[in-house]
């Protein structure tokens, strides 16, 4: 039986070219090749992304300004639109009111008008119906008269 120490010994001073991890020259060339290809890629390919997405982010931010700004313009606006609005329909119903008074006004001097003619006719008619009261009673006094003279005559030659 073998010891495990001398086997350990034997395996380590045993050299094996072609191993997982050699620490040759191969390895300081290895890490030149990786950081030569760090910087070949960071000017190649992450330098022109970051633009990319540096631009895009001002593209963004500028078109959020102008959105927001544009927003409150657009608000401005609807104030100053609703306030006309209401300017323009407090003064339609003052325009309103005024037409309804001369209405009011034109329609109380037609009813004064009509009362007046009205009047003025029912006076012509009483005045006319007084005329002609006046003469039927004439007309009768003379009948009235005439007819007394008669019975008159009649009972004195009777």
């Amino acid at each position: 039986m073998m010891d495990f120490p001398f086997l350990l010994f034997q395996m380590l001073s045993t050299s094996t070219e072609g191993g997982l991890f050699d620490f040759n020259a191969t390895l300081p060339l290895m890490a030149l090749q990786f950081f030569a290809l760090t910087v070949v890629l960071n000017f190649i390919f992450y330098k022109p992304v970051t633009n990319v997405l540096d631009e895009r982010d001002e593209y963004i931010r500028n078109s959020l300004t102008t959105a927001s700004a544009s927003l409150v313009k657009a608000d401005e606006l609807t104030k100053q639109y609703e306030h006309q609005l209401a300017e323009s329909r407090k003064k339609a119903q003052d325009i309103i009111k005024v037409a309804q008074e001369q209405s009011q006004e034109i329609v109380a001097v037609k009813i004064k008008e009509a009362q007046l003619d009205a009047e003025k006719l029912v006076s012509e008619a009483y005045n006319q119906l007084s005329i002609q009261k006046e003469s039927a009673l004439r007309t009768l006094e003379t009948q009235v008269d005439a007819l007394s003279d008669m019975i008159k005559i009649k009972l004195l030659n009777d």
